[in-house]
């Protein structure tokens, strides 16, 4: 999907703007194809357009010009492959907070060499206000948001779109690379489900299903992803891409259609007293965060992938799908280091570590957001693995930390191997905690996690062969300044043939935080 937005210049006005696009090789070479748009008001002034003469696994260019001539920049693109491919790079990544720090890492996407498609996997953009989530960090740097209060109508989502998309090293990500793009929550309001959001407050925000279609309708206009059918609201986001017959890509959705309430929203811990209730509620059977339509459907998928002789079946998922137990700080250093660890703290924050670890020393999980909250529904879809003969490489964002897991069924079994992106801007538990080496803390604490690093941001450069995966987890050094380097936090491999997939860490000068 080719996309772009026209600002005209009298902001009154009300008619469609003609617009041509052209598909070419090279910037300078003549359009292999090129077709006229309009950009309406109805859809905020933005453009979408499909071309459909082009030829797979090569590399093009497009641009678009209004009728005085003006021209847009021009960006690339490469097609997908059809048949016989070797090779495959992607960039993955989430969470981008505009307050929350500079673009830096899209500016690294920027200016990679290879790049065949980028998976951004949610929370493209934020809801909060001026005064709200990253606030003191954008004041400081200058990137206070627009609108300044919290988006609710559609032209507040619109706006704040328009501001992402102002950012120039986001801009010139889009220009490098074809975006496959799913939602999270912070696209509606965070922690959303089917049917509301802890951002949501009915009796001054009005209704949820308002809300929800205000912030989708913005989505859909704003961003390089094909518009649903009519009726047909799983189709647009549920779907699936051959990159030859290497790697089959399947994006899936796990917030907006069919997820259960949280059993406990993330960042508000039970108090003692309410643990056994949002334990109980955590572990009935009947919780869903696919719904039985998906995941139906992605079963289909990954089964005509495997019996289609592909070596590679990953999943575009939005929320960390490990098991990831809560570190009981007392365990790992003793009770008398843990009690200095958590003294050193504010007092604010101490209060909060201190509530945390009641519940997990009680069996909550680290994040009941994530998979962890949904224990039943993990299970129907490691069934859903097993019956297809797959064993997927899951793609997971939200956390905004790094992740290497090893994914288990309930019986201890080997189902598949999760990596985990950070955010590009926005700030983790680990930050809030710099005393305290929380990444190392998870990996201790949980079988499944191979390596967490809760500080570092940036994105995963994802290369697949016939033979092997290779994550390489790309951290900024900085997000606070725009000058920054680009360094390897660590790298991990997965070996195609071997049954169970497993994960080797390929040593690096840096370690986890």
């Amino acid at each position: 999907m080719l996309w772009t937005r026209v600002t005209p210049g009298d902001p009154d006005h009300v008619g469609a703007v003609p617009v041509r696009w052209f598909v070419a090789a090279t910037p300078e070479g003549k359009p292999i194809e090129h077709g006229s748009a309009a950009a309406r008001p109805a859809r905020d002034f933005t453009v979408k357009v499909q071309p459909r003469r082009l030829k797979a696994g090569r590399d093009y260019v497009y641009w678009f010009e209004l009728a005085d001539g003006t021209r847009s920049p021009v960006g690339r693109f490469r097609t997908l492959p059809a048949g016989e491919t070797a090779d495959l790079v992607l960039a993955v990544a989430s969470c981008q907070l505009f307050p929350g720090g500079f673009f830096n890492a899209w500016d690294s996407v920027a200016r990679l060499d290879r790049l065949d498609a980028v998976i951004h996997l949610g929370d493209y953009i934020y809801e909060y206000g001026a005064e709200g989530y990253g606030a003191a960090i954008g004041s400081k740097i200058g990137r206070s948001v627009e609108p300044p209060h919290e988006i609710v109508t559609l032209a507040d989502y619109r706006m704040r779109h328009a501001q992402y998309k102002s950012d120039p090293a986001l801009q010139a990500a889009h220009a490098r690379a074809a975006f496959i793009c799913v939602w999270d929550d912070h696209e509606t309001a965070n922690d959303a489900w089917l049917h509301g959001a802890e951002n949501h407050q009915p009796e001054r925000e009005g209704q949820w299903a308002d809300r929800k279609a205000a912030a989708m309708q913005a989505y859909f206009e704003w961003m390089p992803i094909r518009d649903p059918a009519p009726g047909a609201p799983w189709d647009a986001i549920n779907r699936s891409f051959a990159f030859g017959d290497l790697a089959t890509l399947a994006m899936v959705e796990t917030r907006l259609l069919a997820r259960s309430e949280q059993a406990g929203f993330k960042g508000a811990t039970p108090a003692a007293e309410d643990i056994a209730a949002v334990l109980a509620e955590r572990n009935r059977p009947d919780r869903e965060l696919l719904g039985e339509p998906q995941r139906a459907w992605l079963e289909r998928e990954l089964a005509a992938s495997v019996a289609a002789g592909v070596p590679w079946q990953l999943i575009g998922n939005q929320v960390v799908m490990a098991r990831v137990n809560g570190p009981d700080l007392a365990a790992l250093l003793g009770a008398e280091r843990a009690a200095g660890a958590i003294g050193g703290l504010d007092a604010g924050t101490r209060a909060q570590v201190e509530a945390a670890q009641a519940g997990y020393r009680a069996g909550l999980p680290f994040n009941l957001d994530a998979w962890d909250g949904y224990p039943g529904a993990r299970e129907r879809l490691y069934d859903s693995f097993r019956r297809a003969g797959s064993q997927p490489l899951i793609l997971s964002g939200d956390s905004h930390a790094f992740w290497a897991n090893a994914l288990a069924d309930r019986q201890g079994k080997p189902v598949a191997v999760e990596f985990g992106t950070s955010g590009i801007s926005s700030p983790s538990v680990g930050d809030a905690i710099p005393q305290l080496p929380l990444g190392d803390f998870l990996a201790r604490s949980s079988p499944e996690v191979a390596f967490c690093d809760q500080r570092a941001k940036g994105y995963i450069l994802l290369r697949l062969t016939r033979e092997t995966a290779v994550a390489d987890y790309v951290a900024m050094s900085t997000i606070f300044a725009r000058d920054y380097e680009a360094r390897l936090l660590a790298r991990f491999e997965v070996a195609a043939a071997a049954q169970p997939r497993t994960l080797e860490r390929a040593s690096t000068s840096a370690e986890g935080g």
